[in-house]
């Protein structure tokens, strides 16, 4: 459950074809025939949300009575690999459930369309601004968000109570101010409870140089932070586990992979957990008790924040049937009655008609999870982009300099100069 938009979405390495002739922009790129006007569909998940899919992939076929919709369910371990493999085979789905970096790496090899040339068939301008940027490679939307999550911070209100700390004012308060709030309710409380329930992850990196005025990659897929927003990221990590305000490096490592169930937040355990938005709800479940959401700090000065994909719907440029598989993806996104169906399990609507129609449908956490969002889609954000081919290496490697900091084996300015050297390899940038 910490802040790391990317780690449940990356499975196998890809093993990409290279499709001659195939340009992301061209509408028309359809090169292979396919099952008389059907359309295949691909996403991954639980049981639930076959059947939720399945239910909404019926009322397309009502609307759409000349055409059929086949779903391919699947399991994210293996999700991958089979796309890989369909894709060398020249048989991928025409619209492609993706995540992660995934969408920059199949635009590049020419496997995506550019759904902005599709504007009959898909209307991009009800999406939130800062939520198509993620799905935008050299200027073409090949990804829109099946749903949007945030970066935010979870408060228990009960364990500030129990130490007798006052809730900051989230509106204006900066990092130096959450350190000391969260050294006070480690301080104020017994054993084993903490101020802050995590330090930051890698993908807290992005809203760190966000903040900063920068950004984790550019547009042209080249790192977009300084070395010194490095060193004073891991400086910050370090300051939360040596004030106490944070466990120490040895239980946060023990805590990286901890199921909701079993972290700080979800045990009652910890005052603040910088995570995900839509973590409010399974965090809240998990504890039995009311949890609220609120901005991170230092989002007063500059927003760092952004509006992430959970997932994204991709088309197949070379689909036979472009045109009908666009026009699954805007039924999937605006369609008022599929929205009733999904809900949030794919994430909190990007499009504020879908939004406004599941309100009444919605639990009081849910709700406030699309209160934030809301609350973000109404601010100016700056864009945020796909990481470039190789960056998934980067989530690995940030996690293993921050614990060297941790636990002593590097400062963070050497830290920060093995972060730079192993990020630039890794993207093969200059």
């Amino acid at each position: 459950m910490s802040l790391a938009r990317r780690s449940m979405i990356l499975g196998g390495p890809l093993a990409l074809a290279a499709a001659a002739g195939l340009a992301a922009c061209n509408p028309n790129a359809g090169t292979r025939s396919g099952t008389m006007n059907q359309v295949r569909f691909s996403w991954w998940g639980n049981a639930d949300r076959q059947a939720t899919t399945e239910a909404v992939l019926a009322l397309f076929q009502e609307a759409h009575p000349e055409f059929t919709v086949s779903g391919e369910p699947g399991d994210i371990s293996a999700y991958w690999d089979r796309l890989s493999t369909a894709v060398a085979a020249g048989d991928e789905p025409d619209v492609i459930t993706m995540g992660g970096a995934y969408p920059a790496e199949y635009a590049a090899r020419g496997l995506l369309l550019d759904l902005g040339q599709f504007t009959e068939q898909l209307d991009l301008a009800v999406i939130d601004d800062s939520a198509l940027s993620p799905g935008t490679v050299d200027g073409a939307v090949v990804g829109v968000p099946t749903g949007i999550n945030a970066p935010a911070m979870i408060v228990n209100p009960a364990v500030l109570e129990a130490a007798g700390v006052a809730m900051p004012d989230t509106a204006t308060w900066t990092w130096d101010e959450y350190v000391e709030v969260s050294r006070a309710v480690t301080e104020g409380t017994e054993d084993g409870t903490y101020g802050s329930g995590t330090i930051l992850t890698h993908d807290s990196l992005d809203l760190w140089a966000r903040q900063h005025g920068q950004n984790l990659y550019t547009e042209d897929g080249a790192l977009g932070l300084e070395k010194g927003t490095v060193q004073s990221f891991f400086e910050l990590a370090a300051t939360l586990v040596e004030s106490g305000a944070a466990p120490g490096a040895d239980q946060l490592v023990e805590l990286a992979d901890a199921g909701t169930e079993q972290t700080l937040m979800g045990t009652g355990k910890a005052a603040f957990m910088a995570t995900w938005s839509s973590s409010l709800t399974a965090l809240s479940d998990a504890l039995g008790e009311e949890l609220r959401i609120v901005p991170l700090p230092g989002e007063a000065e500059r927003p760092g924040a952004w509006l992430q994909p959970s997932q994204m719907y991709t088309v197949s440029a070379r689909s036979a049937y472009p045109e009908l598989a666009v026009t699954l993806v805007g039924f999937l996104l605006t369609d008022p009655e599929a929205g009733k169906l999904v809900l949030t399990d794919r994430g909190v609507p990007a499009v504020r008609s879908q939004r406004e129609a599941i309100a009444g449908e919605l639990s009081a956490t849910a709700s406030a999870e699309v209160d934030y969002i809301e609350q973000l889609a109404g601010m100016t954000l700056a864009p945020t982009w796909i990481g470039p081919e190789g960056s998934t290496a980067i989530e690995e490697i940030t996690p293993r300099y921050q614990q060297d900091v941790l636990f002593g084996r590097r400062s963070a300015a050497e830290a920060a100069d093995g972060w730079f050297d192993e990020a630039t390899a890794a993207i093969g940038a200059s």
